[in-house]
């Protein structure tokens, strides 16, 4: 599957699953988040909810990786000593932590027709840009150093990685532009971040991925042989991944412009065989090359998209600091 999402035209239109309960709770609600027309302001409530979640959690300190040990001085915080370590040597040690500070990170926002497609009040262009501007507030209040490039069929809006003031207004104006772009060029910003971006940095790709998985793979090879680290958000609309129209319809390719008439039930089987085999090229690709990526479907918190990136973070800083302090024998 590399063909954009179809819409129907007529006949019964897909219905969208309920929110889902289970993963809300205090999460923020999409349907209103999504209707608070500044995105600054929509990034600001995701990350400050983010927070409250995550002081109501056991997740403490999960965004920072544990380097090594030093001796405890009065007065310091408490909550770090090791008592195992004390258990053993009767004497106080603190775990020393290595922030995640000095970051440069570069946000690549997939803003092709495709992502207008969607089923709820907002389409995936939506919510990837909300998602995009979210990353970018919260590395931004971190002291980390975004920058932008928005696509679609070509390189739209490029604005280098920096950190200071004015800087995020800035990235949140470039987010708000609409795209008139058809089709989704995926090698277009891959190439151009390696064209302009010299130092290494965190490349956080936010699209569909309805692309040739054999032109991602290519232009990732690249990207990660340069020294720079990849996260994928493939952003999905749930009609994509169920297929739940009910009756025969006409469907029309939101990027060509195509249109065919089918009856999903018949349609749907081998759609989902073509679909699931689509995205399982893009999960091997990111396996092999050592490259995170989550399958955020719209329905998602944005507090756990966010959760997924902080997450993804720690387990890629683990493997690259576990492979590199491997040494050889002899």
């Amino acid at each position: 599957m590399t063909s954009s999402p179809a819409s129907a035209r007529q006949g019964e239109p897909w219905q969208p699953p309920a929110a889902r309960p289970g993963q809300g709770g205090s999460l923020l609600d999409l349907e209103t988040l999504m209707a608070i027309r500044n995105l600054e302001l929509r990034a600001r409530a995701v990350v400050e909810g983010f927070w409250t979640g995550l002081h109501r959690s056991p997740f403490h300190g999960f965004s920072v990786e544990f380097t090594e040990y030093r001796p405890y001085a009065l007065g310091e915080d408490p909550r770090y000593l090791d008592w195992r370590r004390f258990a053993r040597t009767d004497r106080y040690y603190l775990k020393k932590f290595e922030e995640e500070t000095n970051l440069r990170c570069y946000l690549l926002v997939d803003q092709s027709r495709s992502m207008s497609y969607g089923t709820f009040s907002y389409s995936k262009a939506a919510y990837a840009g909300t998602l995009a501007a979210t990353l970018a507030q919260f590395l931004y209040l971190q002291g980390d150093a975004v920058g932008l490039l928005t696509f679609g069929d070509r390189i739209r809006e490029y604005v280098p990685a920096r950190h200071r003031r004015g800087h995020l207004r800035q990235l949140m104006h470039k987010l708000e532009q609409p795209s008139a772009d058809t089709a989704t060029n995926l090698a277009a910003p891959l190439q151009r971040i390696l064209e302009l971006v010299r130092r290494r940095s965190l490349v956080v790709l936010l699209s569909d991925l309805l692309a040739p998985v054999q032109a991602l793979e290519r232009h990732l090879t690249a990207l990660t042989a340069c020294g720079h680290e990849a996260v994928l958000f493939q952003v999905l609309d749930p009609a994509e991944l169920e297929f739940g129209f009910g009756q025969p319809a006409m469907f029309e390719d939101v990027e060509s412009g195509r249109e065919l008439y089918l009856d999903p039930v018949t349609a749907r089987k081998g759609y989902q065989q073509r679909f699931a085999a689509h995205c399982a090229g893009v999960v091997a690709v990111c396996q092999n090359l050592g490259i995170g990526h989550r399958q955020l479907p719209t329905h998602r918190p944005l507090e756990l998209a966010l959760f997924d990136f902080l997450r993804e973070r720690q387990h890629r800083g683990r493997l690259i600091r576990r492979a590199g302090s491997r040494r050889p024998r002899g």
